[in-house]
């Protein structure tokens, strides 16, 4: 089985071929509470991600977690004053930051210092 994409066109190849467009999902409006990342999509859905999984703004002061920007056209989501970039993409499939433990406690330690 292999897949192949041509621009917003996605191709199964095996014995039959499938072909499907591809929906761009993008943010349109963010929200951070204590304990969860909540995300308003173009497609009219609302989705959250436990704020652990992103250890960045788990450990960010309230006003750093609300001063974020859309990137990509909401594509992504940037805040600037914890260095921290999360797209959508990995938001719907589920995934964690990836960042390894020793860059995040490099970053912890930088905080601190600067405090």
């Amino acid at each position: 089985m292999r897949f192949v994409t041509i621009g917003v066109i996605c191709v199964l190849s095996r014995m039959n071929s499938l072909a499907t467009n591809q929906i761009e999902i993008r943010a349109t409006a963010v929200r951070v509470s204590d304990d969860a990342l909540i995300i308003d999509l173009t497609d009219g859905r609302t989705v959250s991600a436990p704020l652990a999984w992103y250890p960045r703004l788990l450990h960010g002061t309230a006003a750093e977690r609300q001063e974020h920007q859309l990137i990509g056209q909401g594509l992504g989501i940037h805040w600037p004053q914890l260095d921290e970039d999360i797209s959508v993409e990995g938001i719907l499939a589920g995934r964690p930051s990836y960042e390894s433990r020793e860059s995040f406690e490099e970053w912890l330690a930088s905080r601190s210092r600067a405090s």
